[in-house]
């Protein structure tokens, strides 16, 4: 299972998801979100990773000249919330938000199912499921998840990764070492 540590805000915890193992870490830019951090502190983050862990921009921006800086950063990829159209690949890879009753979109290498927004707000079961089934590129599973219910929420959804952020803090954009560790471990012995 492909694992995502989302809405870090310190180099460390970048460090210590990669260590244990993440596949991938998630930087939020632009965006209301407690956990948001400048682009300077997004390149620090980035940069505390090693060339085989995906690094990727979350932004909830609506303008172009934001997404050009998060661009300008070099992430693997950017997780997007407002449908921006592109005449070309931007670089990175383009993963789209969607929420129950957003159409599914196919300009994009990946989904990712979440309502929660970073909130901890649990996914729908059924909705992740026929997103699963339907979608052309690969799901991202995201919303409330835990090491608790990481497993579980694996094996009925059967999703390509999924995305963890609150259910492994302290504190908003603070990480919980001991919970990083454990969430990767219960994913991976699904």
């Amino acid at each position: 299972m492909r694992i995502k540590i989302c809405g870090i805000t310190r180099p460390e915890d970048a460090r210590f998801a990669e260590t244990e193992g993440a596949d991938a870490i998630g930087v939020v830019l632009f965006s209301d979100s407690k956990r948001s951090v400048a682009p300077e502190q997004a390149q620090k983050i980035f940069d505390a990773v090693g060339p085989f862990t995906a690094t990727v921009a979350v932004t909830h921006t609506q303008s172009m000249e934001e997404l050009k800086e998060i661009i300008a950063l070099y992430p693997s990829a950017i997780q997007i919330f407002h449908p921006f159209v592109f005449d070309k690949q931007p670089g990175p890879k383009i993963i789209r938000v969607i929420a129950r009753g957003d159409p599914l979109p196919e300009d994009c290498a990946a989904v990712i199912v979440d309502e929660s927004h970073g909130g901890g707000t649990l996914f729908d079961t059924d909705h992740a499921k026929e997103v699963v089934k339907h979608s052309r590129v690969p799901v991202i599973l995201a919303g409330g998840l835990t090491p608790e219910n990481v497993g579980r929420a694996i094996r009925e959804v059967q999703p390509y990764a999924v995305d963890v952020a609150s259910g492994v803090e302290i504190s908003p954009g603070i990480k919980d070492h001991g919970k990083i560790r454990a969430f990767i471990a219960a994913s991976r012995s699904v």
